[in-house]
C-alpha cells in the first residue's frame, strides 16, 4: 500500500485490525468467540488451549466500523493505527463468560497449546485515539450477547 502511495499518489488508509467479532460471523470460521459460543449453544466442550491464562481483546464488529469510517474521514492521516479493543481476557475468562451467557453447562476441554499460539494479544490504541478520538464503546458482556443472539437462530 505505501508503494503504491509514494509510487501513484494514491490516496490511502492503513488499519490494523485486532481481534473483532459479531452478528453474521461464519459459525465454523475458527475464531475462538464463535467457537466458544456455537460449542456452548450445542453444549460441547469448550475447546481451551493450553490453561486458557492466555489473553486476548476482542472489539465488537460496530465499533470497528466506527473507526474505519473515522480514518476514512480523516484528510491528513493515512495511519497505520491499530482498531481493537485494549481490554484483555484470559480464554478462561471468555469462556466461563460465554457459558454463563449461554446458560450453557458445558465443561472445558484443555488441548495442548499450539508452540505458535502468542500468550497476549493487545492493541496500543493510543494513535487512534489521538487522530481519530476513537475507543472502543460497546463492552464485551453486550456485544457477547448480541452476537449469542444472532447464533442462537443459526445453531
Amino acid at each position: 500500500m505505501m508503494d503504491y502511495h509514494r509510487q501513484h499518489n494514491l490516496d490511502i488508509r492503513i488499519v490494523r485490525i485486532f481481534n473483532t467479532y459479531g452478528p453474521k460471523m461464519l459459525l465454523d470460521d475458527g475464531r475462538v468467540v464463535s467457537n466458544f459460543i456455537v460449542q456452548a449453544l450445542r453444549n460441547e466442550a469448550l475447546t481451551v488451549y493450553g490453561d486458557g491464562s492466555q489473553t486476548r481483546s476482542f472489539c465488537y464488529v460496530d465499533d470497528l466500523v466506527r473507526g474505519f469510517e473515522l480514518m476514512m474521514a480523516k484528510d491528513d492521516f493515512i495511519g497505520p493505527v491499530n482498531l481493537g479493543n485494549p481490554i484483555e481476557m484470559t480464554m478462561l475468562q471468555l469462556s466461563d463468560k460465554v457459558k454463563e451467557l449461554t446458560g450453557s453447562k458445558s465443561k472445558i476441554d484443555h488441548l495442548p497449546l499450539p508452540a505458535d499460539d502468542p500468550t497476549r494479544r493487545k492493541p496500543d490504541i493510543s494513535l487512534a485515539k489521538k487522530e481519530l478520538n476513537w475507543t472502543p464503546e460497546v463492552p464485551v458482556d453486550e456485544g457477547l450477547k448480541r452476537t449469542i443472539e444472532d447464533f442462537k437462530v443459526r445453531v
